[in-house]
Protein backbone atom coordinates (compact mmCIF):
# COMPACT_ATOMS: atom_id res chain seq x y z
CA UNK A 1 0.00 0.00 0.00
CA UNK A 2 1.26 3.70 -0.79
CA UNK A 3 1.63 5.56 1.92
CA UNK A 4 0.61 8.96 2.55
CA UNK A 5 3.90 10.50 2.40
CA UNK A 6 4.54 9.01 -1.17
CA UNK A 7 1.05 10.37 -2.53
CA UNK A 8 1.13 13.32 -4.94
CA UNK A 9 -2.65 14.23 -5.02
CA UNK A 10 -3.46 15.47 -1.69
CA UNK A 11 -6.26 16.71 -2.10
CA UNK A 12 -7.65 14.52 -4.64
CA UNK A 13 -11.39 14.61 -2.39
CA UNK A 14 -11.43 17.83 -2.47
CA UNK A 15 -11.47 18.15 1.87
CA UNK A 16 -9.10 21.52 1.56
CA UNK A 17 -9.18 24.43 -0.42
CA UNK A 18 -8.60 24.38 -3.68
CA UNK A 19 -7.15 27.64 -3.94
CA UNK A 20 -3.67 29.17 -3.89
CA UNK A 21 -3.50 29.68 -0.52
CA UNK A 22 -4.40 25.95 0.18
CA UNK A 23 -2.24 24.49 -3.00
CA UNK A 24 0.55 26.27 -1.31
CA UNK A 25 -0.16 25.02 2.63
CA UNK A 26 0.10 21.84 0.41
CA UNK A 27 3.39 22.32 -1.53
CA UNK A 28 2.71 23.11 -4.16
CA UNK A 29 5.12 26.49 -6.29
CA UNK A 30 7.28 25.68 -3.54
CA UNK A 31 10.94 26.57 -5.54
CA UNK A 32 9.28 26.67 -8.63
CA UNK A 33 11.79 29.30 -9.77
CA UNK A 34 14.43 27.03 -8.45
CA UNK A 35 13.25 24.60 -10.75
CA UNK A 36 13.27 26.62 -14.26
CA UNK A 37 16.69 27.60 -12.76
CA UNK A 38 18.07 24.27 -13.80
CA UNK A 39 17.51 25.20 -17.20
CA UNK A 40 15.18 23.06 -20.04
CA UNK A 41 17.94 19.99 -20.53
CA UNK A 42 18.19 19.67 -17.31
CA UNK A 43 14.55 18.94 -16.38
CA UNK A 44 13.64 16.80 -19.65
CA UNK A 45 16.75 14.68 -18.34
CA UNK A 46 15.32 14.28 -15.00
CA UNK A 47 11.88 13.68 -16.25
CA UNK A 48 13.19 11.12 -18.21
CA UNK A 49 15.48 9.78 -15.40
CA UNK A 50 12.47 9.63 -13.44
CA UNK A 51 10.52 6.84 -15.47
CA UNK A 52 7.49 8.52 -15.63
CA UNK A 53 5.24 7.03 -18.76
CA UNK A 54 2.55 8.65 -20.18
CA UNK A 55 -0.97 8.64 -18.14
CA UNK A 56 -3.15 9.20 -20.85
CA UNK A 57 -3.26 5.88 -22.05
CA UNK A 58 -0.69 4.89 -24.73
CA UNK A 59 2.21 5.18 -21.65
CA UNK A 60 4.93 6.40 -23.76
CA UNK A 61 8.24 7.58 -22.29
CA UNK A 62 7.05 11.36 -21.22
CA UNK A 63 10.90 12.40 -20.99
CA UNK A 64 11.23 11.14 -24.47
CA UNK A 65 8.52 13.11 -25.57
CA UNK A 66 9.76 16.60 -24.52
CA UNK A 67 12.93 15.84 -25.43
CA UNK A 68 11.47 15.36 -29.21
CA UNK A 69 10.70 19.38 -29.36
CA UNK A 70 13.15 21.55 -30.91
CA UNK A 71 16.01 22.67 -29.07
CA UNK A 72 16.15 26.39 -30.57
CA UNK A 73 13.59 29.02 -30.16
CA UNK A 74 12.61 30.57 -34.05
CA UNK A 75 10.16 32.61 -35.45
CA UNK A 76 7.59 29.59 -34.87
CA UNK A 77 7.02 29.58 -31.27
CA UNK A 78 6.71 26.56 -29.66
CA UNK A 79 3.19 25.03 -27.66
CA UNK A 80 1.97 23.07 -24.98
CA UNK A 81 -1.49 21.39 -25.01
CA UNK A 82 -3.19 19.80 -22.28
CA UNK A 83 -5.83 17.02 -23.38
CA UNK A 84 -8.03 17.37 -20.64
CA UNK A 85 -11.16 15.88 -23.16
CA UNK A 86 -11.23 13.40 -20.39
CA UNK A 87 -14.12 10.61 -22.73
CA UNK A 88 -12.74 7.55 -22.06
CA UNK A 89 -16.02 5.55 -21.04
CA UNK A 90 -15.17 4.46 -17.13
CA UNK A 91 -12.57 7.37 -16.42
CA UNK A 92 -12.77 10.07 -14.18
CA UNK A 93 -9.49 11.24 -12.84
CA UNK A 94 -8.50 14.05 -14.73
CA UNK A 95 -11.87 16.11 -13.70
CA UNK A 96 -10.57 15.11 -10.17
CA UNK A 97 -7.81 16.86 -10.02
CA UNK A 98 -9.19 19.74 -11.96
CA UNK A 99 -11.73 20.57 -9.69
CA UNK A 100 -9.62 20.17 -6.64
CA UNK A 101 -5.85 20.56 -7.32
CA UNK A 102 -5.64 22.69 -10.12
CA UNK A 103 -2.49 24.47 -9.27
CA UNK A 104 -0.71 21.02 -9.60
CA UNK A 105 -1.73 21.57 -13.35
CA UNK A 106 -1.28 25.21 -13.84
CA UNK A 107 2.48 24.67 -12.02
CA UNK A 108 2.97 21.61 -13.99
CA UNK A 109 2.02 23.63 -17.45
CA UNK A 110 4.59 25.99 -16.51
CA UNK A 111 7.43 24.16 -15.64
CA UNK A 112 6.67 21.35 -18.79
CA UNK A 113 6.71 24.35 -20.97
CA UNK A 114 9.85 25.70 -19.99
CA UNK A 115 11.13 23.01 -20.51
CA UNK A 116 9.97 22.54 -24.13
CA UNK A 117 10.63 26.30 -24.87
CA UNK A 118 6.97 27.20 -25.32
CA UNK A 119 5.89 30.21 -24.19
CA UNK A 120 2.07 29.51 -24.51
CA UNK A 121 -0.02 26.80 -23.36
CA UNK A 122 -3.71 25.93 -24.34
CA UNK A 123 -5.51 23.75 -21.83
CA UNK A 124 -8.67 21.90 -23.98
CA UNK A 125 -11.02 20.99 -21.39
CA UNK A 126 -14.03 18.95 -22.22
CA UNK A 127 -17.23 21.10 -22.42
CA UNK A 128 -19.68 19.08 -19.72
CA UNK A 129 -16.85 19.75 -17.26
CA UNK A 130 -18.11 22.95 -16.32
CA UNK A 131 -17.25 23.48 -12.56
CA UNK A 132 -13.86 21.94 -13.19
CA UNK A 133 -12.89 24.65 -15.60
CA UNK A 134 -14.74 27.19 -13.28
CA UNK A 135 -12.24 25.73 -10.39
CA UNK A 136 -9.39 25.66 -13.14
CA UNK A 137 -9.98 29.35 -14.30
CA UNK A 138 -9.87 30.35 -10.95
CA UNK A 139 -6.75 28.80 -10.14
CA UNK A 140 -4.87 30.15 -13.52
CA UNK A 141 -6.03 33.86 -12.63
CA UNK A 142 -4.89 33.70 -9.35
CA UNK A 143 -1.22 32.56 -10.62
CA UNK A 144 -1.68 35.58 -12.72
CA UNK A 145 -2.37 37.80 -10.03
CA UNK A 146 0.66 36.38 -7.59
CA UNK A 147 3.15 36.88 -10.58
CA UNK A 148 3.62 33.14 -10.66
CA UNK A 149 2.44 33.09 -14.53
CA UNK A 150 2.49 35.66 -17.07
CA UNK A 151 5.25 38.09 -18.00
CA UNK A 152 7.80 37.03 -15.58
CA UNK A 153 6.63 33.85 -14.48
CA UNK A 154 7.48 33.08 -10.47
CA UNK A 155 10.75 35.85 -11.62
CA UNK A 156 12.31 33.58 -13.97
CA UNK A 157 12.44 35.98 -16.44
CA UNK A 158 10.00 33.58 -18.93
CA UNK A 159 7.20 35.04 -20.21
CA UNK A 160 4.61 32.10 -20.06
CA UNK A 161 1.12 32.54 -20.81
CA UNK A 162 -1.66 30.18 -19.67
CA UNK A 163 -5.18 29.72 -21.47
CA UNK A 164 -8.22 27.08 -20.93
CA UNK A 165 -10.21 26.26 -24.35
CA UNK A 166 -13.35 24.58 -23.50
CA UNK A 167 -14.66 21.69 -26.07
CA UNK A 168 -17.77 19.97 -27.14
CA UNK A 169 -17.06 17.36 -25.76
CA UNK A 170 -16.67 15.05 -28.55
CA UNK A 171 -14.68 11.77 -27.81
CA UNK A 172 -12.80 11.62 -30.60
CA UNK A 173 -11.07 14.93 -29.39
CA UNK A 174 -8.97 12.99 -26.72
CA UNK A 175 -6.80 11.90 -30.17
CA UNK A 176 -4.13 14.27 -30.02
CA UNK A 177 -4.31 15.22 -33.29
CA UNK A 178 -8.16 15.82 -33.59
CA UNK A 179 -7.48 17.88 -30.61
CA UNK A 180 -5.31 20.52 -32.36
CA UNK A 181 -7.92 20.52 -35.27
CA UNK A 182 -10.39 21.27 -32.65
CA UNK A 183 -8.36 24.13 -30.82
CA UNK A 184 -7.51 25.64 -34.60
CA UNK A 185 -11.42 25.70 -34.79
CA UNK A 186 -11.92 22.92 -37.47
CA UNK A 187 -14.06 19.83 -37.21
CA UNK A 188 -11.86 17.50 -34.67
CA UNK A 189 -10.77 14.94 -36.58
CA UNK A 190 -7.33 12.89 -36.71
CA UNK A 191 -4.26 14.46 -39.04
CA UNK A 192 -2.17 11.55 -40.81
CA UNK A 193 1.30 11.27 -39.50
CA UNK A 194 3.78 11.76 -40.10
CA UNK A 195 4.22 14.87 -39.37
CA UNK A 196 4.25 14.62 -35.85
CA UNK A 197 3.34 17.03 -33.49
CA UNK A 198 6.62 17.76 -32.42
CA UNK A 199 7.45 19.45 -35.42
CA UNK A 200 4.01 20.66 -36.84
CA UNK A 201 1.47 20.68 -34.72
CA UNK A 202 -0.84 23.28 -33.29
CA UNK A 203 -1.01 26.64 -36.05
CA UNK A 204 1.67 24.33 -38.27
CA UNK A 205 4.00 24.83 -35.39
CA UNK A 206 6.34 22.82 -32.86
CA UNK A 207 3.63 21.57 -30.15
CA UNK A 208 3.46 18.67 -27.65
CA UNK A 209 0.14 17.16 -26.58
CA UNK A 210 0.31 15.63 -23.08
CA UNK A 211 -2.41 14.52 -20.63
CA UNK A 212 -3.27 16.27 -17.40
CA UNK A 213 -1.85 13.99 -15.14
CA UNK A 214 1.08 13.33 -16.67
CA UNK A 215 1.23 17.30 -16.60
CA UNK A 216 0.31 17.66 -12.95
CA UNK A 217 2.85 14.85 -11.08
CA UNK A 218 5.89 17.05 -12.90
CA UNK A 219 6.17 19.53 -10.31
CA UNK A 220 6.38 16.86 -7.61
CA UNK A 221 9.27 14.79 -9.55
CA UNK A 222 11.06 17.49 -10.31
CA UNK A 223 10.43 18.55 -6.68
CA UNK A 224 11.38 15.01 -4.82
CA UNK A 225 13.99 13.96 -7.38
CA UNK A 226 13.63 11.26 -10.51
CA UNK A 227 15.02 8.31 -7.80
CA UNK A 228 12.02 8.96 -5.48
CA UNK A 229 9.88 8.04 -7.91
CA UNK A 230 11.66 5.58 -9.74
CA UNK A 231 11.58 3.82 -6.69
CA UNK A 232 8.07 3.45 -6.54
CA UNK A 233 6.09 1.30 -8.37
CA UNK A 234 7.95 -1.62 -11.08
CA UNK A 235 10.76 -1.46 -13.17
CA UNK A 236 9.78 0.56 -16.52
CA UNK A 237 6.17 1.15 -14.83
CA UNK A 238 7.47 3.62 -12.18
CA UNK A 239 5.73 5.94 -9.75
CA UNK A 240 1.95 6.26 -9.22
CA UNK A 241 -1.00 6.23 -10.95
CA UNK A 242 -4.95 7.38 -10.66
CA UNK A 243 -6.80 4.57 -10.52
CA UNK A 244 -11.08 4.80 -11.32
CA UNK A 245 -12.75 1.88 -9.85
CA UNK A 246 -16.65 1.81 -10.83
CA UNK A 247 -18.89 -1.02 -11.72
CA UNK A 248 -20.14 -3.93 -9.28
CA UNK A 249 -17.88 -2.79 -6.14
CA UNK A 250 -19.44 -1.67 -2.69
CA UNK A 251 -17.51 1.89 -2.75
CA UNK A 252 -16.84 2.79 -6.45
CA UNK A 253 -13.59 5.58 -5.69
CA UNK A 254 -10.69 7.51 -7.61
CA UNK A 255 -7.23 6.15 -5.96
CA UNK A 256 -3.40 6.93 -6.29
CA UNK A 257 -1.10 3.67 -5.58
CA UNK A 258 1.76 2.41 -7.01
CA UNK A 259 1.99 0.81 -10.63
CA UNK A 260 2.20 -2.95 -10.08
CA UNK A 261 -0.29 -3.36 -7.50
CA UNK A 262 -2.33 -6.22 -7.62
CA UNK A 263 -5.64 -5.63 -9.03
CA UNK A 264 -7.52 -8.29 -5.99
CA UNK A 265 -5.66 -5.50 -3.34
CA UNK A 266 -6.78 -2.21 -4.94
CA UNK A 267 -10.29 -3.67 -5.33
CA UNK A 268 -10.40 -4.95 -1.87
CA UNK A 269 -8.64 -2.15 -0.05
CA UNK A 270 -9.92 0.78 -1.72
CA UNK A 271 -13.22 -0.18 -3.24
CA UNK A 272 -14.95 -2.35 -0.49
CA UNK A 273 -14.49 -5.31 -2.74
CA UNK A 274 -16.92 -6.97 -5.00
CA UNK A 275 -20.47 -6.70 -5.00
CA UNK A 276 -21.25 -9.92 -3.01
CA UNK A 277 -17.94 -11.25 -2.36
CA UNK A 278 -14.80 -11.86 -4.68
CA UNK A 279 -16.21 -15.21 -5.59
CA UNK A 280 -18.78 -13.18 -7.40
CA UNK A 281 -16.80 -11.57 -10.42
CA UNK A 282 -17.11 -12.19 -13.33
CA UNK A 283 -14.67 -10.36 -15.52
CA UNK A 284 -13.33 -6.55 -15.42
CA UNK A 285 -12.03 -3.66 -17.88
CA UNK A 286 -8.77 -2.63 -16.77
CA UNK A 287 -7.83 0.22 -18.50
CA UNK A 288 -10.76 2.08 -19.85
CA UNK A 289 -13.31 1.00 -21.52
CA UNK A 290 -10.63 0.73 -25.13
CA UNK A 291 -9.27 -2.49 -23.58
CA UNK A 292 -9.96 -6.19 -23.68
CA UNK A 293 -11.81 -7.33 -19.82
CA UNK A 294 -10.03 -9.72 -17.94
CA UNK A 295 -11.94 -12.76 -16.96
CA UNK A 296 -12.05 -13.57 -13.38
CA UNK A 297 -9.29 -16.34 -13.06
CA UNK A 298 -6.75 -13.68 -14.47
CA UNK A 299 -8.39 -10.95 -11.91
CA UNK A 300 -6.80 -13.20 -9.42
CA UNK A 301 -3.57 -12.64 -9.72
CA UNK A 302 -2.76 -9.51 -12.34
CA UNK A 303 -0.72 -6.83 -11.28
CA UNK A 304 -1.93 -3.14 -12.66
CA UNK A 305 0.87 -2.10 -14.61
CA UNK A 306 0.97 -1.12 -18.62
CA UNK A 307 3.59 -4.20 -18.92
CA UNK A 308 1.69 -7.02 -16.75
CA UNK A 309 -1.51 -6.26 -18.53
CA UNK A 310 0.00 -5.69 -22.28
CA UNK A 311 0.93 -9.94 -21.63
CA UNK A 312 -2.57 -10.88 -21.16
CA UNK A 313 -3.78 -8.54 -24.24
CA UNK A 314 -5.07 -6.17 -22.52
CA UNK A 315 -3.66 -3.11 -21.45
CA UNK A 316 -3.85 -0.55 -18.24
CA UNK A 317 -4.86 2.23 -20.54
CA UNK A 318 -6.55 5.16 -18.01
CA UNK A 319 -6.48 3.08 -15.52
CA UNK A 320 -9.72 2.70 -15.30
CA UNK A 321 -11.16 -0.49 -13.51
CA UNK A 322 -14.79 -1.39 -14.89
CA UNK A 323 -15.68 -4.14 -12.56
CA UNK A 324 -18.39 -6.53 -13.51
CA UNK A 325 -20.45 -9.14 -10.80
CA UNK A 326 -21.83 -12.16 -12.21
CA UNK A 327 -25.23 -10.22 -12.93
CA UNK A 328 -23.72 -8.74 -15.94
CA UNK A 329 -25.02 -9.92 -18.91
CA UNK A 330 -21.45 -9.41 -20.41
CA UNK A 331 -22.36 -9.41 -23.96
CA UNK A 332 -24.64 -6.70 -23.70
CA UNK A 333 -22.01 -4.89 -22.03
CA UNK A 334 -19.32 -5.22 -24.59
CA UNK A 335 -22.32 -3.90 -26.95
CA UNK A 336 -23.35 -0.79 -25.34
CA UNK A 337 -19.48 -0.04 -25.59
CA UNK A 338 -19.80 -1.04 -29.48
CA UNK A 339 -22.61 1.48 -29.91
CA UNK A 340 -20.49 4.37 -28.12
CA UNK A 341 -17.74 4.32 -30.67
CA UNK A 342 -19.92 3.71 -33.54
CA UNK A 343 -21.38 7.27 -32.75
CA UNK A 344 -18.11 8.49 -31.24
CA UNK A 345 -16.18 7.91 -35.11
CA UNK A 346 -15.33 10.09 -36.96
CA UNK A 347 -16.12 8.75 -40.53
CA UNK A 348 -12.64 9.81 -41.82
CA UNK A 349 -11.45 6.11 -42.59
CA UNK A 350 -13.05 3.64 -44.50
CA UNK A 351 -12.38 0.50 -41.90
CA UNK A 352 -13.61 2.39 -38.82
CA UNK A 353 -16.70 4.23 -40.16
CA UNK A 354 -18.11 1.12 -42.13
CA UNK A 355 -16.40 -1.21 -39.38
CA UNK A 356 -17.78 0.35 -36.12
CA UNK A 357 -21.39 0.60 -37.53
CA UNK A 358 -21.38 -3.08 -38.80
CA UNK A 359 -19.71 -4.50 -35.27
CA UNK A 360 -22.44 -2.76 -33.52
CA UNK A 361 -25.15 -4.16 -35.33
CA UNK A 362 -23.88 -8.03 -35.14
CA UNK A 363 -23.31 -7.30 -31.50
CA UNK A 364 -26.88 -5.84 -30.87
CA UNK A 365 -27.99 -9.50 -32.76
CA UNK A 366 -25.70 -11.37 -30.22
CA UNK A 367 -26.78 -10.11 -27.36
CA UNK A 368 -30.22 -11.79 -28.52
CA UNK A 369 -28.16 -15.06 -29.50
CA UNK A 370 -29.84 -13.79 -33.13
CA UNK A 371 -26.92 -15.53 -34.73
CA UNK A 372 -24.97 -18.75 -36.30
CA UNK A 373 -22.22 -19.86 -34.29
CA UNK A 374 -19.54 -19.09 -37.06
CA UNK A 375 -20.52 -15.54 -37.15
CA UNK A 376 -18.25 -15.48 -34.20
CA UNK A 377 -15.39 -16.10 -36.13
CA UNK A 378 -16.28 -13.86 -38.69
CA UNK A 379 -16.86 -10.87 -36.31
CA UNK A 380 -13.34 -11.46 -35.02
CA UNK A 381 -12.05 -11.77 -38.17
CA UNK A 382 -13.77 -7.77 -38.73
CA UNK A 383 -12.04 -6.67 -35.59
CA UNK A 384 -8.72 -7.51 -37.37
CA UNK A 385 -9.63 -5.61 -40.33
CA UNK A 386 -10.26 -2.74 -38.21
CA UNK A 387 -7.58 -3.11 -36.16
CA UNK A 388 -4.61 -0.80 -37.07
CA UNK A 389 -5.94 0.14 -40.11
CA UNK A 390 -6.81 3.28 -39.05
CA UNK A 391 -5.34 6.98 -38.49
CA UNK A 392 -5.89 7.37 -34.75
CA UNK A 393 -6.42 4.40 -32.55
CA UNK A 394 -10.01 4.67 -32.30
CA UNK A 395 -10.40 1.76 -34.77
CA UNK A 396 -8.72 -0.27 -32.16
CA UNK A 397 -10.47 1.10 -29.40
CA UNK A 398 -13.98 -0.43 -31.16
CA UNK A 399 -12.55 -3.53 -31.77
CA UNK A 400 -10.49 -4.23 -28.56
CA UNK A 401 -13.44 -5.20 -26.19
CA UNK A 402 -15.30 -7.38 -28.65
CA UNK A 403 -11.67 -9.08 -29.10
CA UNK A 404 -11.55 -9.66 -25.64
CA UNK A 405 -15.51 -10.81 -25.05
CA UNK A 406 -14.82 -13.10 -28.00
CA UNK A 407 -11.31 -14.68 -26.71
CA UNK A 408 -12.70 -14.95 -22.48
CA UNK A 409 -16.61 -15.12 -23.18
CA UNK A 410 -17.08 -17.62 -26.47
CA UNK A 411 -18.71 -20.43 -24.67
CA UNK A 412 -21.15 -18.10 -23.33
CA UNK A 413 -21.92 -16.70 -26.91
CA UNK A 414 -22.35 -19.65 -28.42
CA UNK A 415 -25.03 -20.68 -25.19
CA UNK A 416 -26.62 -17.58 -26.02
CA UNK A 417 -27.17 -18.60 -29.86
CA UNK A 418 -28.30 -22.06 -29.09
CA UNK A 419 -30.36 -20.52 -26.32
CA UNK A 420 -32.18 -18.60 -29.16
CA UNK A 421 -32.54 -21.51 -31.84
CA UNK A 422 -34.18 -23.53 -28.96
CA UNK A 423 -36.98 -21.14 -29.77
CA UNK A 424 -36.97 -19.41 -26.01
CA UNK A 425 -37.54 -15.88 -26.39
CA UNK A 426 -35.61 -14.13 -23.26
CA UNK A 427 -32.07 -14.87 -22.52
CA UNK A 428 -30.81 -16.33 -19.53
CA UNK A 429 -29.93 -14.26 -16.65
CA UNK A 430 -26.70 -15.48 -15.27
CA UNK A 431 -24.26 -17.19 -17.12
CA UNK A 432 -20.79 -17.56 -16.17
CA UNK A 433 -17.91 -18.03 -18.43
CA UNK A 434 -16.40 -21.79 -18.17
Amino acid sequence: MLSDKDRIFTNLYGQHDFGLNGARARGDWDGTAAILARGPEAIVEEMKASGLRGRGGAGFPTGMKWSFMPKQESERPHYLVVNADESEPGTCKDRDILRHDPHKLVEGCLIASFAMRAHACYIYIRGEFYNEAVNLQIAIDEAYEAGLIGDNACGSGWKFDLYLHRGAGAYICGEETALLESLEGKKGMPRLKPPFPAAVGLYGCPTTVNNVESIAVAPTILRRGAAWFSALGRPKNSGTKLFCISGHVNKPCNVEEELGIPLRELIDTYAGGVRGGWDNLLAVIPGGASVPLLPKATCDTILMDFDSLRDVKSGLGTAAVIVMDKSTDVIKAIARLSQFYKHESCGQCTPCREGTGWMMRVMNRMVQGRAEPEEIDTLEQVTRQVEGHTICALGDAAAWPIQGLIRHFRPVMLERIAHYKAGRSSPPMKIAAE
